[in-house]
């Protein structure tokens, strides 16, 4: 998605290493929809903590990512999403759970690349979006000092 959308870069990719097994192995909200948010956030995450009318667009766009997720797949809990799949939980920390995960089909094309595959397909969809809408320009900034002698002069 990086190279085709242009969104996201190495260290974004390699900052999302551990979200696997819903955030490191814990069950917690899917690692494939957590990185779909980073994904969009690319684009539209703010960057300054006091930016609170981009940080309002990011709360936003992750919202639209988060449901559409949830409506294809069924939750964003990655526990969740074992027991709907595979009618129990999987503790991936576990070293006996998780292979048995994988005997269950847990890494099979029908498993969590599947859950991957629609996360993807969910930010893709979100970011083409965004990427036809016109970019808001941000207004320039406004000078408050007064014209000096030689602007004066210009006039």
């Amino acid at each position: 998605m990086q190279e085709k959308l242009k969104v996201g870069s190495e260290e974004v990719f390699k900052a999302g290493s551990a979200l696997a097994g819903g955030v490191a192995r814990m069950g917690e909200t899917c690692g494939a929809l957590t990185g779909a948010i980073m994904g969009v956030c690319c684009l539209v995450g703010r960057e300054k903590l006091e930016d609170r009318m981009q940080y309002g667009k990011a709360m936003e766009e992750a919202g639209r990512v988060v449901n559409l997720f949830r409506d294809r797949i069924g939750h964003t809990l990655c526990e969740k999403i074992h027991e709907i799949r595979y009618g129990k939980a999987y503790h991936l920390i576990d070293p006996k759970e998780r292979e048995a995960f994988h005997h269950e089909g847990g890494h099979s094309r029908t498993g969590c690349p599947e859950v991957c595959g629609v996360a993807a397909r969910v930010a893709a969809e979100v970011i083409l979006d965004l990427q036809k809408k016109p970019s808001p320009k941000k207004p320039g900034k406004i000078s408050t000092r007064k014209p000096t002698s030689k602007a004066k002069a210009r006039r």
